[in-house]
């Protein structure tokens, strides 16, 4: 193989190929192959594959692991790692979760998988495992989390004290959407109740009480994306969304109450977890009531970046992300590694009054001033700007990517009225105005987490009073009569009271607020 490569023209002397390491996680309702690329401070991944299986599907009458879905996934797991060493992924590990670890042959299917592939290390995690891999995963994101961890798979929810960037109590619980839907027959109601038990058995819950909830977990990032869509929000990453509490509750009593057609027919609903999105709304409207938190916050990152993050060195580890993705741009764009630590130290006493947060910031610019080196001098400016808004890391925080995107394509002198840093005002809209089909008015813009913090300020309630039931029939018989384009309209959902400021996508700072504190 390596004589071929040699021989070839335009071959030899190729650069050698970076680092790579992969995890599988094998979870209850999908299997999903992660292939990472190099040993920084934010994960790369250079490959990301799930198949929606369903091992786990039935588990609760049989005990068992779904047959159909045990064959498919020996199928797959051998795709998937021939598709690893493919890439010179080493090491490839498989994490297995509660469907395997709960179900009486999953002993078995896990000997039939080792027979099939005697090198590949599997691991069968316990729920204390699980859920402090996922805590290791937001903290690469959020270093200073603040509250509880939720993350929802098909078999299980775990839940994971944070106190200022370090873990502590997990509790396991058997309320993931494929396993709470079996256990409950199918109603709703009766899902609440089960929901309300298990969360009675976790003392330390209420603690969390006026601090945050960081959500982890396939179905409830299909939330983030649907309230994304419904909203016409402008930066379509689930990573560092923000709902406040009210919205969220909002948001999950919607999507409770719609019918299966319903909630086909809403924006940004992804067609194979429609199934499963009540039942994971059950379980956030459920745990924001335990918990008393005081907003949602999406994480993208989880289980499969907490096996990354024990990979990474100490110090790597622990670096802060907003400058380490900025630096990570610069090794990779930039042309003297010398200029940006050169620029910081220049621009030190430009600002008298400047917070840490500001300065992080103008550090991180200095960082990213250069990474449109390489570019055609008329698109500069504006792939830097795309280069920086999109980019895959999950150091950055929504306000951050924006700041950022903006401070480098005006460094590389973007017009003014260029269309991707376009400035419109979002209209003032009713409050109580029917939003996009399904969401009745529970979408606004929402804040950023991580060190930035909210930068939103306080909409009024978006339902009018009334008893719970009524809000939640209403909302239903509102989504059945909505329709792909109807609703409140191009730009955004009811309820945006105030003036929303875009910079084309990213997020800038309304006027009338001042910039964000650590």
């Amino acid at each position: 193989m390596d004589t071929a490569m040699t021989d070839t023209p335009g071959l030899a002397g190729a650069p050698p190929r970076t680092a790579r390491s992969a995890v599988v996680d094998l979870g209850s309702n999908s299997v999903r192959l992660v292939v990472f690329e190099g040993h920084g401070r934010n994960p790369l991944a250079i490959f990301n594959e799930k198949a929606v299986l369903g091992l786990g599907r039935g588990l609760v009458a049989t005990g068992r692991l779904n047959e159909d879905a045990v064959d498919q996934a020996l199928t797959v797991m051998v795709r998937y790692h021939t598709v690893a060493r493919a890439m010179g992924a080493d090491p490839v590990e498989v994490l297995a979760t509660a469907a395997v670890r709960d179900a009486t042959n999953g002993a078995a299917f896990i000997a039939a998988l080792r027979a099939r592939l005697p090198d590949l290390v599997i691991r069968v995690l316990t729920g204390d495992e699980e859920g402090h891999l996922s805590a290791d995963g937001v903290l690469l994101g959020f270093p200073d989390a603040d509250g509880v961890l939720g993350d929802i798979g098909g078999g299980s929810l775990e839940l994971v004290e944070l106190a200022h960037g370090r873990a502590g109590r997990v509790a396991s619980l058997p309320l993931g959407a494929i396993r709470l839907s079996e256990r409950a027959g199918g109603e709703v109601q009766r899902g609440r109740a089960l929901a309300d038990e298990e969360f009675a058995r976790v003392p330390w819950l209420p603690e969390a009480t006026g601090r945050d909830l960081y959500l982890v977990g396939g179905a409830w990032r299909a939330l983030a994306r649907m309230h994304i869509a419904q909203t016409a929000y402008p930066l379509s990453i689930v990573h560092h969304y923000v709902l406040m509490r009210e919205e969220a509750r909002d948001l999950a009593g919607v999507v409770m109450a719609a019918t299966r057609r319903t909630l086909e027919r809403m924006p940004g609903a992804p067609t194979k977890r429609v199934v499963d999105l009540p039942w994971a709304a059950v379980v956030l409207r459920r745990l924001l009531r335990a918990s008393g938190a005081r907003r949602v916050v999406f994480s993208a990152n989880g289980l499969r970046e907490g096996w990354y993050a024990r990979r990474l060195p100490t110090e790597a580890r622990h670096a802060d992300p907003l400058l380490s993705a900025s630096q990570e741009l610069a090794s990779r764009f930039g042309r003297d590694p010398r200029l940006p630590a050169a620029l910081a130290r220049w621009t030190n006493g430009l600002f008298e009054t400047e917070s840490p947060t500001d300065a992080a910031l103008r550090i991180a610019a200095c960082w990213a001033s250069d990474i449109g080196s390489h570019d055609h001098p008329d698109y500069r400016a504006e792939h830097s700007y795309f280069r920086v808004l999109r980019q895959p890391g999950v150091g950055l925080d929504h306000h951050a990517r924006a700041f950022l995107a903006l401070a480098v394509a005006l460094r590389y002198e973007a017009a003014a009225d260029a269309s991707y840093i376009r400035r419109r005002r979002a209209p003032r809209r009713n409050p109580r105005r029917r939003a996009a089909p399904g969401l009745h008015a529970v979408g606004r813009h929402p804040g950023t987490a991580g060190r930035h913090g909210n930068r939103t300020p306080r909409r009024p309630p978006y339902a009018a009073p009334g008893r719970r039931h009524r809000r939640l029939r209403g909302r239903e018989r509102a989504a059945t009569r909505g329709g792909p384009g109807g609703g409140a309209g191009a730009g955004g959902g009811g309820g945006s009271r105030g003036v929303r400021v875009l910079h084309g996508e990213g997020l800038c700072p309304p006027p009338d607020l001042p910039p964000p504190r650590a």
